[in-house]
């Protein structure tokens, strides 16, 4: 069996096919995407565009082909462990290249808001929800709801699909109700109040 999965990852090569190589269909709706996701940069150059649209639909691919690895260990019999431990590596590869090519084109804004139109802007969403629900929260606070939520984003950047990637940042907003929570708040009466303040702010337009 062990013989049969390393057979399988000599064949299975991480950078997959080309896009001339995938399923015309597929392609066009990963360009599509990206085509919207690039749509706020204000990209001038036309050859830094393409190589930004390669970059990303390259992520999309590279995720979508290590997704169907990790599936194919999985029908070999590949022990669980070595097939979290194995994706976690590929994965942590993967991620630093890709921000590395996006790097040569992009300034830190841009590949900011790359990384939010990869997570649905849930990190943006989140962070202003908390701070409009709890106005009293304090800086050093504030700073850490945000740093959980950008680690949140990190990882799912990596995720292969829309449930994963909104699951990612549930996992951290448990981990942010928690910490509130040990910091002396109330959540059920902060979330009730705020709703409040949201059904004036309506009646009020």
């Amino acid at each position: 069996m062990k013989k049969l999965v390393f057979i399988l990852l000599a064949t299975l090569s991480l950078t997959g096919m080309r896009a001339q190589e995938r399923d015309p269909a597929y392609v066009r709706t990963i360009s599509q995407r990206t085509d919207k996701n690039m749509s706020g940069l204000g990209i001038t150059d036309p050859q830094a565009a393409a190589r930004v649209k390669e970059a990303i639909m390259n992520h999309y691919f590279t995720i979508n082909d290590l997704d169907g690895r990790r599936d194919s260990l999985r029908k070999a019999g590949a022990d669980a462990r070595f097939i979290a431990a194995y994706v976690d590596a590929e994965l942590y590869r993967h991620h630093f290249a890709f921000l590395s090519e996006l790097m040569l084109d992009l300034n830190d804004e841009q590949i900011e808001e790359v990384k939010n139109a990869l997570t649905y802007n849930v990190l943006n969403v989140t962070y202003q929800a908390q701070l409009d629900m709890i106005p009293t929260l304090t800086e050093a606070q504030k700073k850490r709801i945000y740093a959980w939520l950008a680690e949140a984003r990190e990882l799912a950047m990596d995720a292969g699909s829309s449930k994963a990637k909104h699951g990612i940042f549930g996992k951290y907003k448990g981990k942010i109700n928690n910490y509130l929570s040990k910091e002396g708040y109330n959540l059920t009466r902060e979330r009730e109040a705020w709703n409040e303040r949201i059904k004036q702010r309506k009646a009020r337009q």
